[in-house]
Parts: C-alpha cells; sequence; structure tokens
C-alpha cells in the first residue's frame, strides 16, 4: 500500500504579504478588493482549504507586495477574522489579526439611494459598529442608515 499525500506543499514567499483565515466565501471579494487581477506579482490564493480554528478558510499569498493601511482595512470589512502576514526575507516581519476600523471615509458607497453623498459630491463616512447579534454593520454619518456586511460596495 503506497502513502497517499494528504496535503498540498506551496512554496515558501521570499517577501510579501498572506492574507490568512479568510472567512469561507470572501476570498475572491478579498482578492477583488485589493486589485490582484490586475496584477504583475506572483499570487497564490486558496479557498474552502481545511482549518483546524475555522473548519474551512480562504488564503492569499502575493509576493513582493505589501498594502498600505487603507487597504488592509477594506479587508477588515468583509474578512474581520482575517490575519495579515508580512514577509521580508523568508522571515515573517510581521503577524497580526485584522482590527476593524472605527470609521471608513471614502471607500464604501452608502446604500440608501437618498443619501446626500449618492447625490452630490460629498466624500462617505461610516461608523463601524456592532450590533446586539455581535454583527458589524456600517452607520453612515450623513443619512444615519445603517448598512450590513453583505450590502458593502466599494467606491
Amino acid at each position: 500500500m503506497k502513502n497517499k499525500r494528504t496535503e498540498l506543499i506551496v512554496s515558501a514567499i521570499s517577501n510579501g504579504t498572506v492574507i490568512d483565515h479568510i472567512e469561507v466565501g470572501n476570498t475572491f471579494r478579498v482578492f477583488k478588493i485589493l486589485g490582484l487581477e490586475n496584477t504583475k506579482h506572483q499570487v497564490y490564493f486558496g479557498t474552502n482549504l481545511s482549518s483546524s480554528k475555522y473548519g474551512k478558510k480562504g488564503i492569499i499569498k502575493i509576493s513582493d507586495k505589501f498594502f498600505e493601511d487603507e487597504d488592509i482595512s477594506k479587508v477588515a470589512l468583509v474578512a474581520p477574522s482575517a490575519t495579515l502576514i508580512e514577509i521580508r526575507d523568508y522571515e515573517v516581519v510581521r503577524k497580526e489579526n485584522i482590527k476593524l476600523p472605527q470609521t471608513i471615509e471614502k471607500t464604501v458607497k452608502c446604500f440608501n439611494p437618498k443619501c446626500v453623498t449618492n447625490n452630490q459630491q460629498v466624500p462617505t463616512r461610516f461608523k463601524v459598529i456592532t450590533d446586539h447579534h455581535g454583527s458589524m454593520k456600517l452607520w453612515c454619518h450623513y443619512c444615519e442608515k445603517t448598512m450590513d456586511k453583505g450590502s458593502i460596495e466599494f467606491l
């Protein structure tokens, strides 16, 4: 009886970013948020991968690319359980859970068609809140409407 291979081995990146523990179903959304469909960098991603911590997860590895805090804040809105790992010279130099920002400005479109931000040249501004069920919501500074994660549309 031959030994069966049970794991896929992916080569390490020498420099770049890994976004791990992405909620199942959000890997492609994170990929799009970060504009990786147009990148010239080497990208590895997987979705519905086994995870001892979450059951299933997604992961994205990008060689020679580091992201600004603004990009990571966008990722936090759709994948708040994700882990950000920065690698330099094959060493992990930063590893942290992605944190939701307190406010989001000029990044997300208000879902309310009557909101001033959808009818005039006014930059959007949202307060990030958690409802009584523990779900993340965005509260519009202008129209005071609240939208859930599924309604988020990036500008």
